[in-house]
């Protein structure tokens, strides 16, 4: 784990950063991806934003996914913004959920400040994830307005479960530095790009 973290940063510079997580397939990467990326930089004030490439997403079919070495080279080739980095961190923890990763980073999590970054349409479906309760009562968590998604999201169980927790969207610079659970909806220019839509259209359908 020692050496993982030092790969990134040293735990001394995490201690002085604000960083973004933004887990997923990225089955393909596309410009909504960076524009979330870019957005949580300016809305949230951070320093960094970490992609967390899934090896494989639990919920989605292993013969729906992409290479994962394409998936990250892919991911590096669209990012020009330094702020933004493509890790392997779930390959390399050999982790395939959300919240076996936030297990094995629970070290690191305490040397820093660190926030979950996701869509509407993901946290609409939170609660369909392995062991979904952990993930908000361990990182702030930062959900970015998607089309058509944003009733559903505010009408879902996770947002039923952390409205104590809801902190305004003129609050959002303050989420890096509150304890989990807290949450935040943040509108934004939307933009239609869908990796799920892109697969489709690549498959003739």
């Amino acid at each position: 784990m020692v050496q993982l973290i030092s790969s990134l940063y040293s735990v001394a510079t995490i201690s002085s950063q604000r960083i973004g997580l933004f887990g997923g397939s990225f089955n393909p990467v596309h410009k909504g991806h960076v524009a979330v990326s870019e957005e949580a930089i300016k809305r949230l004030r951070l320093d960094e934003v970490w992609w967390l490439v899934s090896p494989q997403n639990p919920l989605k079919d292993k013969r729906d996914t992409a290479d994962f070495n394409q998936r990250i080279d892919r991911a590096k080739s669209l990012i020009s913004n330094p702020r933004v980095r493509v890790t392997r961190l779930e390959a390399a923890l050999n982790t395939r959920t959300t919240a076996q990763t936030f297990r094995r980073l629970a070290p690191m999590f305490r040397h820093g400040r660190f926030v979950w970054i996701m869509g509407a349409d993901s946290f609409a479906g939170l609660h369909r994830w392995n062991d979904w309760r952990e993930i908000p009562a361990t990182l702030p968590l930062a959900v970015f307005a998607r089309p058509g998604w944003t009733q559903k999201a505010l009408g879902s169980p996770a947002a039923r479960l952390l409205a104590p927790h809801r902190l305004d969207m003129s609050d959002a610079t303050r989420l890096a530095d509150l304890a989990a659970p807290a949450w935040c909806f943040i509108n934004m220019p939307m933009r239609h790009e869908s990796s799920t839509a892109i697969r489709k259209a690549a498959n003739g359908q």
